[in-house]
């Protein structure tokens, strides 16, 4: 199993120009505040490094995840310990957060320091060899090492959305705390600038974002040798996810840059920036894999 080149590149291109933005926004920064870039780019160091550290465990304390053992749950261990094998990958730990919402994730640094996760909800709705195409998904997320890209690029993105509303807040309050008509000014452009970093990295991001899940359900789907599998652990996700409770589903949509299927409430803005693309294009793609692995059997390759 090869990692995703096509997905390598994008992210390469993606980070180099997300490097350019943040270093423009950083410079801005800095002159505002009157500080130099050094210590600027040591505030940003720290912060990153606290987001490399801390990232899966904050990951998996918002998701109230717990980590499991084979004999709690024999049946999922089992097939991770297969997938894994069959990857060339370590075994990640396992863990199951608690919601009756169908989802899965996977999370960590690295290979080695991997967490996949499935919900109370998936193990309810799925048969054996449909969580097999859902856990093939995840380990593939792994193998590409993108758990681990896609959160380091939002951490920028995430500290101009704050940035953002801080200022949009002194902004309403005429430039609270600043005394003067011209730090009204100032908090104003922050704002614009801020805005303009956080629109710019989202969609980056967001184009990586689902990008990436395409790839997982390629390498899924040949890792398995069954994409259908997939497809109907996909649509059957789906269709639970549609009908959940909202209050459950507003508890995760924090976090549906992680999970297979996005948890989407219908009251938020959230489904005109989605992270993830259509289920139905999805599934084409599994059911063209399909046909393109029985033409192989057909021809004995």
């Amino acid at each position: 199993m090869q990692r995703d080149l096509q997905l390598t590149i994008r992210m390469a291109i993606s980070f180099f120009v997300l490097t350019i933005i943040y270093l423009a926004f950083l410079s801005f920064i800095a002159m505002y505040f009157g500080l130099g870039i050094i210590p600027i780019a040591m505030i940003a160091g720290l912060m990153i490094g606290a987001q490399w550290f801390f990232s899966d465990r904050i990951v998996l304390w918002s998701t109230g995840t717990k980590i499991v053992s084979k004999e709690e749950y024999p049946v999922l261990h089992q097939i991770i310990e297969n997938l894994a094998q069959k990857a060339n990958l370590p075994k990640p730990r396992v863990g199951v957060m608690t919601s009756d919402v169908p989802n899965a994730f996977a999370t960590g640094k690295g290979p080695k320091r991997s967490v996949i996760v499935v919900s109370t909800g998936i193990l309810q709705i799925l048969d054996k060899d449909e969580l097999e195409g859902v856990l093939s998904h995840e380990i593939t997320h792994i193998r590409n090492r993108d758990v681990t890209i896609i959160t380091l690029a939002s951490l920028f993105s995430t500290i101009a959305w704050y940035l953002m509303q801080s200022s949009m807040f002194s902004t309403m309050w005429g430039g609270y705390g600043y005394g003067n008509r011209q730090q009204g000014g100032n908090t104003f452009l922050i704002l614009i600038v801020a805005g303009i970093v956080w629109f710019l990295s989202f969609l980056i991001i967001r184009a990586i974002s689902r990008y990436r899940e395409f790839a997982a359900d390629r390498g899924g789907a040949y890792l398995t040798g069954k994409p259908m599998n997939l497809s109907r652990a996909l649509m059957k996700i789906s269709g639970e996810v549609k009908t959940a409770p909202v209050p459950q589903l507003k508890k995760m949509e924090g976090m549906n840059a992680f999970f297979i299927i996005p948890a989407v409430s219908g009251e938020t803005i959230s489904r005109f920036f989605s992270t993830h693309p259509p289920v139905t294009e999805r599934v084409k793609r599994l059911m063209r894999i399909e046909q393109e692995l029985r033409n192989s059997d057909k021809l004995g390759i």
